[in-house]
């Protein structure tokens, strides 16, 4: 394997674990036992299970933002394009190894002090519910930014408890209610 494939193995096996079992759950050996190499070679290329945290984390953003936006890019009506959210949630759901937002599932495992994966997932979050205010502004013709603001804010806080609840409750029931209620965030405002 070449140097850069080990690194990316180890950011794969390491992914899958902690998105399944948990970060505490995940030991160092268990990562390297998966990903059949030796302890050496690991810390060769991460000095901690935080920095290989970091690094599942930003794949899992990095990937779930890209096939967002293709997703939402192929959608033609604005109405469709403000509630895609949801229905990129369901397949994502559907898929069968769902286990919820590998951001907050994270966070809930972290000491209060661990403010270097906090950081992460708080930039991350950040990053969604700036996209979708910039679907609602290409959306909606002449809103205001405030409004903007409340509508992204709405939708985001809305895929936030579905894909939470859905993962709580091992159904997809709250991805179909939170997709129903969005279009009351936005219904009096005139869409593109």
């Amino acid at each position: 394997m070449q140097r850069t494939n080990i690194k990316e193995h180890i950011i794969t096996i390491a992914s899958k674990l902690f998105y399944m079992n948990g970060y505490n759950a995940t030991g160092i050996n268990e990562i390297i036992a998966k990903a059949e190499i030796a302890k050496a070679t690991l810390y060769h290329h991460f000095k901690s299970k935080e920095d290989i945290c970091i690094a599942y984390l930003e794949e899992r953003h990095a990937v779930f933002m890209d096939d967002l936006k293709e997703y939402i890019a192929k959608k033609n009506d604005g109405r469709q394009k403000l509630i895609a959210i949801f229905d990129f949630l369901r397949d994502l759901y559907r898929k069968g190894d769902f286990h919820g937002c590998w951001g907050i599932k994270t966070l809930g495992e972290l000491p209060p002090e661990n403010q270097k994966i906090v950081a992460v997932i708080q930039r991350q979050k950040k990053e969604l519910l700036l996209f979708l205010g910039e679907i609602v502004g290409d959306t909606i013709a002449n809103i205001s930014r405030a409004e903007t603001e409340k509508i992204s804010g709405g939708l985001y806080l809305l895929y936030e408890g579905a894909i939470t609840e859905s993962h709580l409750h091992r159904n997809d029931w709250p991805i179909h209610l939170a997709k129903s209620i969005a279009p009351s965030i936005f219904a009096e405002s005139k869409l593109n």
